[in-house]
């Protein structure tokens, strides 16, 4: 059983390497992965195969945009064997909708849902071909729930809960595994919007059960798990890791 979450021998891609993806490929590589790391810029991806190396794992880095079909073709071609995919790469346009433009919601549908689309379609088509894989989409709890400024984002985190889902359902004969990690709020430069404003960073802490932003690491042992034989019959699923955040109803705690 020790054995289950070991990931020697398997050749991981990560679609979004800086941020949350940056800290999952060096979880991964811990565990013995051979990681290639992509992004849209290529400069992130190399750092982040540097550090990826720098702890004794293997590592490369690659540029690739998620939303050119061409490009995820070639990347597909350069890696043709992947045995785990992991897609982090997402944006976000946080505006009430009356203030949204249509340009900005094609945006952001274009990276969030086509780009996982075509990712799918890509690699997921190929791990099929081989009879094998993993694939790992990080969707967010607000596929379940909004709040004012999220409505564009909200629609193509909840959409990319239902590509999983059918992904899982038309790739699972073929014994490819396609799963949805759902993150609540986590620190990272990203949210420093938020953090900037003491109002709103204390409202996100005291709203999970636990009380507290999760770090970035706190999404690696999920990762693991569903890139692992840990996870073998485990597809169509959605993780949520957000420190109790969809458990609790509610801003207030009424007095016992």
């Amino acid at each position: 059983m020790a054995s289950l979450f070991d990931l020697h021998g398997k050749e991981v891609l990560i679609i979004g390497s800086g941020g949350i993806g940056g800290v999952l490929a060096q979880g991964l590589g811990d565990f013995g992965a051979r990681v290639r790391c992509a992004d849209i810029d290529e400069a992130v991806a190399v750092d982040t195969a540097a550090r990826v190396t720098a702890r004794g794992a293997e590592a490369s880095a690659l540029r690739l945009d998620v939303t050119d079909e061409d490009d995820v073709t070639r990347t597909h071609e350069r890696f043709p064997d992947l045995d785990v995919v992991v897609l982090t790469a997402a944006m976000n346009v946080r505006k009430r909708m009356v203030d949204l433009s249509a340009e900005e919601f094609r945006r952001v549908v274009r990276l969030n849902l086509e780009g996982s689309f075509l990712a799918l379609r890509t690699f997921g088509a190929a791990m099929a071909a081989r009879s094998a894989g993993s694939f790992i989409i990080f969707s967010s709890i607000r596929a379940q729930v909004v709040e004012p400024g999220q409505g564009v984002y909200a629609a193509t985190k909840a959409g990319v809960l239902q590509l999983v889902r059918t992904a899982a359902a038309e790739f699972g004969a073929s014994g490819v595994r396609v799963n949805a990690i759902a993150p609540g709020v986590v620190d990272t430069p990203l949210t420093s919007t938020i953090k900037a404003d003491e109002g709103w960073y204390r409202a996100y802490a005291e709203k999970p059960a636990l009380g507290r932003w999760a770090r970035p690491d706190e999404l690696v042992g999920a990762t693991v798990f569903l890139a692992s034989d840990a996870s073998t019959y485990v597809t169509g699923s959605y993780l949520v890791v957000d420190g109790g955040w969809l458990a609790v109803d509610g801003r207030f705690t009424p007095r016992l």
